[in-house]
């Protein structure tokens, strides 16, 4: 192998690594875009179902700590 097979091989692998910095991110974010798509659709597909008890669901959730008003100045 010569010198000028050598940059000529050098060269190449320094576009393909270019092109592949150049790809990537926009790889990344059809990728992201199908999950988050198919993500949508799973969510939509499934079914809505409510609390069964709403005295339960109006009060605070378990564990908060109640609260309390201002005082006035």
């Amino acid at each position: 192998m010569n010198t000028t097979q050598t940059e000529a091989l050098i060269s190449m692998v320094a576009v393909l690594g270019l092109f592949v910095l150049m790809v990537a991110p926009a790889v990344i974010g059809i990728l992201r875009d199908r999950r988050l798509d198919r993500q949508i659709r799973r969510a939509a597909a499934a079914p809505v179902t409510g609390p069964s008890d709403q005295s339960a669901a109006s009060g605070p959730a378990r564990g908060t700590a109640p609260r309390r008003p201002a005082r006035a100045a």
